[in-house]
C-alpha cells in the first residue's frame, strides 16, 4: 500500500553499505488476524514469515506495529507447536523496526540525508509502548542537514486508529484524530513523520480532509525512513 516507504529503507541501508534482499514469498505478519481473534488463521501467516526469514543475518520492518507482532505475539501464537516455537525463536531476535537496526545494531544516526523542511514527528504506539523506541528515531531525524525538527504537543497521544478501533468505535476515533491533526497543525511543520504508515494513513487522511476544507495548511504524513532517503549528502 505504501511502496514508497520499502524502497527509502532500502535506499538508506544501500546507501550505508549493505545488502538487502526482499524474499517474494513474504506476506502480512497476521496482525490483523490475530488482534480479531482469529488465532488459527493467522498460524500459517506466522510459519511463512519465520521459514521466509530465517536464513537473514537481520530482517527490518518500516513498522513499529508488525515489529511488536512479531516479536510480542509469535512466541504466544506458535506455544502449541514445538518445532514452529523452535523457528520463532530462533528468527524473532533478529527482527527489527528500522531506528533499531540502525541505531542500535549498526551504530549509526547519520545516514547522510538531506530534508530542508520542517518536520514534527508522532511516535506510535506500538513503538512507544510495546517496542520502547524511545528517541531513536529523532535521532535519526536530527543528523539530516536542514531538517528543522519540531516538538508536537501530546505527542505520547494516540492518533485514534488502532487498526479495528476506527471501525469499531468511529466516533471516538474521530475525535481522537481531529486532536492529534490540530497539534499537528499548531507546531507550522510542513510534514509529520512517523514509524507506522497504519497512522500516517489515518492522520494523513485527516490533515488532507481539513486542508481541503479550508482548515489550515496542508501538512504531509510522512514515513521518515523516506527522510532518511532524502538527497545524499556527504558528511
Amino acid at each position: 500500500m505504501f511502496p514508497a516507504t520499502g524502497r527509502a529503507v532500502v535506499r538508506v541501508l544501500e546507501r550505508l553499505g549493505h545488502t538487502v534482499e526482499f524474499p517474494a514469498a513474504q506476506g502480512c505478519c497476521g496482525q490483523m488476524h490475530a488482534n480479531s481473534g482469529y488465532r488459527a488463521e493467522a498460524l500459517p501467516l506466522v510459519r511463512n514469515f519465520v521459514e521466509t526469514f530465517a536464513g537473514y543475518e537481520a530482517v527490518v520492518a518500516p513498522s513499529g506495529s508488525c515489529v511488536a507482532m512479531v516479536r510480542e505475539a509469535y512466541p504466544r501464537l506458535a506455544a502449541g507447536d514445538p518445532d514452529l516455537a523452535a523457528v520463532v525463536n530462533e528468527v524473532v531476535p533478529r527482527v527489527h523496526e528500522l531506528s533499531e537496526l540502525l541505531v542500535d545494531v549498526l551504530g549509526v544516526t547519520d545516514v547522510g540525508a538531506s530534508f530542508p523542511h520542517r518536520v514534527t514527528y508522532h511516535p506510535t504506539c506500538h513503538g512507544l509502548r510495546t517496542l520502547r523506541l524511545g528517541d531513536r528515531p529523532l535521532r535519526l531525524l536530527r543528523a539530516v542537514r536542514g531538517l528543522d525538527l519540531v516538538d508536537l504537543p501530546g505527542a505520547e497521544e494516540c492518533c485514534g486508529f488502532g487498526g479495528t478501533f476506527a471501525v469499531r468505535n468511529a466516533d471516538v476515533s474521530s475525535a481522537m484524530l481531529a486532536d492529534k491533526c490540530a497539534a499537528i497543525r499548531d507546531t507550522g511543520a510542513a510534514y509529520v513523520a512517523a514509524a507506522d504508515n497504519s497512522c500516517l494513513a489515518h492522520i494523513g487522511g485527516g490533515l488532507s480532509r481539513q486542508a481541503r476544507l479550508g482548515s489550515g495548511a496542508p501538512v504531509r504524513a510522512v514515513h521518515y525512513a523516506e527522510i532518511l532517503a532524502g538527497p545524499e549528502v556527504q558528511p
